[in-house]
């Protein structure tokens, strides 16, 4: 079985415009492991220490991953409103 990791590392260095701040993983690193988390959860077999530090890695996964979606959704929204910016000058 998977061991749940419970560190709680930033990414080191500058930050990448798409990366949130404070997370070192990626989307689907964050995604994946969660995926793992869930599988083990449901799977069973594990004392109550071990579900519940799955449960709060699975926790902090989500965590990471609706960043990354919340920070995704408002490039686009930029991106979108700069678009149409340069419609309405162009008319």
């Amino acid at each position: 079985m998977a061991k749940a990791k419970t560190d709680d590392t930033v990414a080191g260095g500058a930050p990448d415009a798409a990366q949130p701040a404070g997370s070192a993983l990626g989307y689907e690193q964050a995604r994946d492991e969660l995926i793992e988390v869930v599988r083990s959860l449901e799977a069973g077999g594990t004392t109550l220490e071990e579900s519940l530090a799955l449960w709060e890695r699975g926790e902090e996964l989500a965590k990471v991953c609706r960043r990354w979606l919340d920070g995704a959704r408002a490039r686009l929204d930029a991106a979108l409103a700069e678009e149409d910016e340069a419609e309405a000058e162009a008319e």
